[in-house]
């Protein structure tokens, strides 16, 4: 900073340098990982009124405690620092700078045909930050997106635009805490909604693009698709449906299983379970990201109201729980009471417009780097989820997605169900180890990890209201025989577990499946 600082007034330009001390990046005192409390701007408004341009350390801030120690913010710091700072200075706009041209459709080192955007939503940005696209970091995004700073995305080799990060108007909220926002900011619920599960449906490649191929067909808008943990050599598929179209819904399920039965007729044959008087309810905000415990609070507030979960689903930004309709009303007031949120719950909750509505997906990303959890026959009554979760967040483990399965089955005389998540590979043994060690008293039973899968997602605010998007996914890994083992969806995202020796594979056939690809390779400077 201080080199630059020279080198702008060596060719005229009266420059300042300043730490982020002296700028007045305040941040609570944990080092390596510090979140930025408030920046005083006094002293940056009286240098910028003088004319000199302020060239500021990012990375790095000041604890608000008597001994003023110096914290560094963690990964993402410089992005987080800048963003910060435009935000403390209502500015028109943020320049991130980087060695890609902006936000690419995927990654260029494995798709070199990747499709540079134009634009993209805060929210989409959010969602492909957190599944691991290195350009933007989610605290950056999650402070654009509160605040409403306009962002670019621009290569520091070229004068290309680059890529605009579109925020909503935000609604005015304080610079105390300012990243250190609540991790929940809405609760969201659907009562037009109802469930259609397939049981004991064949675990190949192939049978989910079939049906929600068949549903696509009739042009039926699917909301919340969860594929849980295999057992044996076969897997339950659930999704819900507005309450209109559940009898069309429930007919196309039935309608394709004869061809998804066993072989051997000693199996038990699949079935098609549903139910109209469900509802979804929901917890949504940024500043959850990278906060154990969130979903944890969430299945612990519907437990102590009484409140049992019928399916889970997540996202980065959201934890969707579907339960009994009748208890919706009890459900929000105590969601909303827990997590202090003094808005009204919002209903029929709809993402931002797409930027494009012809693109129902903006970008394809993969994370090679979870592992999968199975917590298998835990006891099926209400807070059982949240004591797997609640002992997790305690060992600081972040859990990302959720799935509960949907057949009840008798165990010891209790019924039971399996709970899957993924988390860190580097945390998989640790978080096994929390559970196993609690299951004496707890009650569930084996506990697995598996290391080797690999989670791809596609994005896009534009997939709502657009049936056939996940079938188009699935179809698209189906005809390279790519074995589905987790399916989680949130409004604006689809997230797959697949085996890691085909994740590569399944991002490239899905980039090309929705036509991502542009005309020309982006090269990265090396």
């Amino acid at each position: 900073m201080a080199l630059l600082s020279m080198a702008l007034q060596k060719v005229g330009q009266p420059a300042i340098s300043l730490t982020g001390a002296q700028v007045g990046i305040v941040t609570e005192a944990e080092h390596t990982r510090a979140r930025i409390l408030r920046i005083e701007t006094e002293r940056l408004n009286r240098h910028l009124k003088d004319g000199q341009v302020v060239v500021v350390a990012g990375f790095q801030g000041v604890s608000s405690a008597d001994d003023l120690e110096i914290t560094t913010l963690g990964r993402g710091g410089s992005d987080t620092s800048a963003v910060a700072l435009a935000a403390a200075l209502s500015a028109d706009l943020c320049e991130i700078y980087t060695d890609v041209p902006g936000i690419l459709t995927t990654d260029p080192r494995l798709v070199p045909d990747a499709q540079l955007m134009a634009e993209i939503t805060s929210d989409e940005m959010l969602e492909l930050a957190s599944l691991g696209a290195k350009v933007l970091h989610p605290r950056a995004v999650e402070i654009a997106r509160n605040y409403g700073v306009q962002l670019v995305v621009r290569s520091s080799w070229t004068e290309d635009p680059g890529t605009k990060v579109v925020s909503p108007l935000p609604q005015p909220r304080s610079l105390d805490g300012l990243e250190i926002a609540r991790p929940v900011d809405g609760v969201e619920f659907d009562t037009n909604q109802a469930k259609v599960a397939l049981l004991r449906v064949p675990d190949r490649p192939g049978v989910a693009a079939r049906l929600f191929g068949e549903i696509a067909s009739q042009n039926l808008d699917v909301d919340l698709i969860i594929q849980s943990i295999h057992e044996g050599n076969t897997n339950d598929i659930a999704f819900t449906v507005t309450r209109p179209s559940l009898k069309r819904a429930e007919a196309v399920a039935a309608a394709i299983l004869p061809a998804l039965a066993p072989p051997d007729r000693t199996l038990e044959l699949p079935e098609v379970m549903v139910d109209a008087q469900i509802a979804k309810i929901s917890i949504a905000g940024a500043g959850m990201i990278g906060r154990p415990g969130v979903a944890a609070q969430m299945f612990k507030t519907l437990a102590a109201a009484g409140i049992n979960i019928q399916m889970i689903s997540t996202s980065e930004v959201k934890v969707s729980c579907v339960i009994d309709a009748a208890d919706c009303d009890r459900a929000i007031r105590s969601l909303c009471w827990d997590f202090e949120v003094h808005s009204s719950p919002t209903s029929l909750h709809q993402p931002p417009d797409p930027v494009d509505p012809m693109a129902p997906v903006r970008g394809v990303a993969l994370d090679l780097n979870q592992a999968q959890l199975a917590i298998h026959a835990i006891p099926d009554r209400p807070g059982m989820a949240a004591e797997v979760f609640q002992l997790l967040a305690s060992a600081n483990i972040s859990v990302d997605m959720i799935i509960q399965s949907q057949r009840c089955r008798v165990v010891q005389g209790l019924h039971t169900r399996d709970i899957a998540c993924t988390v860190a590979q580097m945390d998989g043994e640790s978080a096994r180890q929390v559970l196993i060690a609690a299951a004496p008293n707890l009650g569930w039973g084996e506990v697995r990890v598996d290391t080797a899968i690999a989670k791809v997602s596609i994005v896009g605010a534009g997939m709502v209201g657009q049936p056939g998007v996940a079938a188009r996914m699935f179809a698209a890994l189906a005809r390279e025989q790519i074995n589905i083992q987790m399916i989680a969806t949130s409004e604006i995202k689809i997230s797959c577990v697949v085996p890691q020796t085909q994740g590569v594979q399944a991002l490239k056939v899905i980039h090309a499946a929705f036509d991502l690809s542009g005309c020309q390779s982006i090269q990265i400077p090396a």
